[in-house]
């Protein structure tokens, strides 16, 4: 059986924490250089170390089976791969912007010159809208273009903001795209069953970080009469597991819960009775 070809982002923000995200789904990344190729022969997986923006070209190509990149990145492509999971990192928006009493509304945009990165998406997003408009491509950073007179306006990702307002500009209209990372699938994946069940795995190993991102094992001791009322606030993923305790009226429980919510939770179970209410962090799961 043939590893899993593997594309991950080789520098940029997505890098280390797509890393990160596969070591604690048990696989080896580690890169001890430069190295494009990394081998985990223990998962079956070779791992290609690769420009961003190309990785869903490689994919989508059939060259390689999965990789994680932007979702903007991914539809700038234009190529066959398919988004096939979030991952929950490298949030950004993209938008219009330009100079502030200049255009200040999409209709605006009707014959001006947009400078971008993405022509692609954005080109589709302005048929979408049926605004006809003149595209200038940039590789890389485009703030500048209003300034200089190469564009009247930009589309490009926002992530702060601070960028945008250092070069003078502000955002305009709805959110072309709500982007992160996504883990993404070529077409060629489902006419192999083992790469199929390889990347069936990996999802699953995936999900489980996410889920373990977002919750907490929450462990209490609650009394008998109290105990309908404090899962009330716990409901869990299935439903909380109940263990009797040596203490005649009380049981042990113990329930997932959101991590974001623990706080106002445990004060809440305290309320109702509750106590021994200690939080533990998950590395993985399986739900």
């Amino acid at each position: 059986m043939a590893p899993l070809r593997f594309a991950l982002p080789n520098k940029g923000s997505l890098s280390a924490p797509a890393a990160q995200m596969l070591v604690e789904a048990g696989y080896r990344v580690h890169r001890s250089g430069r190295e494009l190729i990394v081998a985990d022969p223990s998962n079956d997986v070779q791992f290609f170390f690769l420009r961003p923006r190309d990785i869903a070209v490689y994919v989508g190509e059939g060259s390689l089976d999965v990789g994680i990149t932007g979702r903007d990145l991914l539809l700038d492509s234009t190529v066959s791969a398919k988004e096939i999971l979030p991952l929950g990192f490298g949030r950004a928006s993209f938008f219009y912007a330009s100079k502030p009493g200049g255009i200040s509304d999409l209709p605006g945009l009707e014959g001006k010159r947009i400078a971008t990165s993405y022509p692609n998406l954005v080109d589709g997003h302005l048929s979408e809208l049926g605004i006809k408009a003149h595209l200038v491509r940039l590789d890389g950073a485009v703030e500048t273009a209003v300034e200089l007179g190469v564009a009247d306006a930009i589309a490009d990702v926002v992530e702060t903001g601070i960028t945008l307002k250092t070069s003078g500009l502000e955002t305009f209209g709805k959110p072309i795209l709500k982007s992160e990372a996504v883990l993404i699938e070529g077409d060629s994946v489902a006419d192999t069953p083992e790469a199929a069940h390889a990347v069936e795995i990996l999802k699953r190993r995936l999900q489980g970080v996410l889920i373990a991102r977002r919750y907490v094992i929450l462990d209490f001791d609650c009394p008998v009469v109290a105990q309908d009322e404090a899962f009330k606030l716990v409901p869990g993923i299935e439903s909380p597991t109940v263990s009797p305790l040596a203490r005649e009226g009380w049981v042990a429980v113990r329930s997932l819960v959101p991590r974001d919510e623990a706080p106002h939770v445990m004060d809440e179970l305290w309320r109702v009775g509750a106590r021994a209410i200690l939080v533990s962090s998950l590395d993985t799961c399986r739900i």
